[in-house]
């Protein structure tokens, strides 16, 4: 162990998120909240100005945490909608002032490495190959291995991103649903031909805030308990049960749901068809839900 405290941020599409860890078995600190950066930017190509000053806002916030933990070392990184932003440099300067470090901007390979590093840290080798799969905002991320990476992707598709493109309907209609589904199978056709190595996994291991709910609502869990989500298992008959509940409810009766946070409600059912169809595409029939992800990968790499 090391007397050393690092931090780790990660600027999501739909999430602004912060670790701080001093290499034990708790995380010192973990603070996750819905900043949204990524809204509109697949219409426009741009961050929008309300979204940069949330995130920057919340970044205030996460620097007195990190503070307080007297943090010697962190990394900060952008993913998805950044990547995609012209107006990325907006946002990197404004955080660098209020953070005192710019981000990184993560490739989507490496934001898929650094996921896979988090989540198959605590997972037996011999469980393996596992398949990894971080559904974000913006972009997913699949990658193969275990213990060792064998390799990975990233595709332009995400729970903002499907909701924006697809799901206007309140709730979505039928022909919406199937037009969304019906595209994320094309893009993992495309996972199978870039990552043949898909085929060689034993075991789905789920990340994000799309599959954490999936869990949550089943648990019925009043508030976040990351004990009781970590490790959960999905059953592909569970997925499908709560794809099909969250799908056919208005807004107003989604936010009803146990375990389903605020700021998830207009995204989870774009989430839910890139993991439905996932698991039907790739013939998986169960999902290991991990809380360690990207967070946990950039904190390692500090220690």
């Amino acid at each position: 162990m090391t007397d050393r405290v690092v931090a780790a941020v990660d600027c999501g599409t739909n999430s602004t998120r912060l670790l701080v860890s001093s290499g034990g078995t708790q995380a010192l600190e973990r603070l996750t909240t819905i900043t949204r950066l990524g809204e509109g930017v697949d219409a426009t190509g741009r961050l929008a100005p309300a979204a940069i000053d949330r995130v920057v806002r919340c970044l205030a916030g996460y620097r007195e945490r990190m503070d307080a933990h007297a943090v010697t070392s962190m990394r900060i990184t952008a993913t998805s909608a950044a990547r995609d932003a012209v107006n990325r440099d907006e946002l990197f300067d404004a955080i660098g002032a209020v953070a005192g470090s710019r981000p990184e901007l993560l490739s989507g390979r490496e934001e898929a490495r650094l996921a896979f590093d988090g989540a198959t840290a605590e997972l037996d080798a011999a469980g393996g190959p596992y398949l990894v799969v971080d559904i974000g905002g913006g972009s997913t991320e699949f990658a193969v291995g275990g213990p060792e990476l064998v390799d990975a992707v990233s595709v332009d598709m995400g729970c903002v991103r499907t909701t924006e493109q697809f799901l206007s309907g309140d709730p979505p209609r039928p022909e919406e649903l199937s037009a969304c589904i019906s595209v994320i199978g094309l893009h993992l056709d495309d996972v199978g031909r870039e990552l043949p190595a898909v085929a060689t996994a034993r075991r789905l291991v789920g990340l994000a805030g799309t599959v954490s709910a999936a869990a949550a609502i089943e648990l019925g869990l009043g508030e976040y308990d990351r004990d009781a989500i970590h490790h959960f298992v999905l059953t592909k008959a569970t997925v499908e049960e709560i794809f099909r509940s969250v799908a056919t409810e208005t807004a107003d009766e989604r936010a009803e749901n146990p375990g389903l946070e605020p700021g998830r409600v207009d995204t989870i059912v774009g989430g839910l068809c890139i993991l439905v169809k996932v698991m039907r595409q790739f013939g998986f029939d169960e999902c290991l839900v991990s809380e360690s992800d990207i967070l946990d990968g950039l904190v390692a790499s500090q220690l």
